[in-house]
């Protein structure tokens, strides 16, 4: 009996020991991601990811521009990303990997629009901003941040991801884009004006360029409370129009090349984490 209590004592003495170590092992953040949830402290905003397959002689594809609009009006969880196609100014080069994910074996017949990269968002997307303000939340696993900076000739950009939970297989995809390019757009549709032709329209959120692989780089280091920082030192891309006008998107995508989370962000712009306290 004096055996175990004295070894009784000394599992107690070690266990206190061990809880007053600065060193403390904590458990992951249970996530609640649902778009009505409350905060969770210490998770990150949930943003959609919406990309829009479109092009300026594209008649239909007013249509996805509108209920982008209608979506940005309803929050500020929203990332976008026009991925121009076809005769147009805009053409987006190389851009097969991703016809590829949205449209295997087949030409793309715009316009396509993905949710979170791979969600089919239903025609007539305007009739559907509801399927992305679903995918948004206060809460997510993962956040990320950037800093920015645009000089008369480069591009220097901190990308930050930070984890609350645990994470295999990521990748991660960083868009330059540029916004107000004023170009004429074709229309079909009468909620986005009586004439066929739109002059003077203004295309926003235009990829002109990949800093990543366009299906992403792996990233490492993936795990609950660790912050994992990839830098790019780049020139501005030839076809940037108006360096004052560039804005950048950066998202993660598991192994399935969902869109986990995305952040949006502007020239000479330093951004702290969306964490909730």
């Amino acid at each position: 009996m004096k055996k175990s209590g004295f070894l009784g004592l000394l599992s107690i003495t070690l266990f206190l020991a061990s809880c007053s170590s600065t060193e403390m092992v904590y458990s992951p953040i249970p996530v609640d991601d649902t778009v009505d949830a409350p905060p969770i402290s210490g998770l990150f905003q949930k943003k959609v990811l919406i990309e829009d397959y479109t092009g300026t002689w594209c008649g239909n594809c007013t249509r996805v521009s509108l209920a982008i609009n209608k979506v940005e009006a309803e929050t500020d969880n929203m990332v976008a990303v026009a991925i121009h196609n076809g005769n147009d100014p805009y053409h987006f080069a190389g851009y097969q990997p991703l016809q590829e994910l949205v449209s295997p074996g087949r030409d793309l017949e715009l316009p396509v629009s993905r949710l979170n990269r791979i969600t089919r968002w239903t025609t007539f997307e305007n009739d559907h901003i509801n399927e992305a303000l679903n995918l948004t939340s206060n809460n997510c696993g993962l956040g990320l941040a950037m800093k920015t900076v645009v000089g008369d000739a480069t591009i220097d950009l901190d990308v930050k991801v930070k984890f609350a939970q645990n994470y295999d297989n990521l990748r991660l995809v960083v868009y330059v884009l540029e916004n107000h390019l004023i170009y004429r757009q074709t229309n079909y549709y009468s909620f986005c004006g009586t004439l066929p032709t739109i002059q003077n329209f203004d295309h926003n959120h235009v990829l002109r360029a990949s800093l990543t692989d366009l299906l992403g780089n792996p990233l490492a280091n993936t795990n609950f409370n660790q912050t994992v920082t990839t830098h790019f030192s780049v020139p501005i891309p030839s076809n940037i129009s108006n360096p004052d006008n560039i804005s950048f998107v950066a998202f993660v995508v598991d192994a399935n090349n969902n869109a986990l989370n995305a952040r949006a962000a502007e020239g000479n712009e330093d951004q702290d984490f969306e964490q909730n306290p």
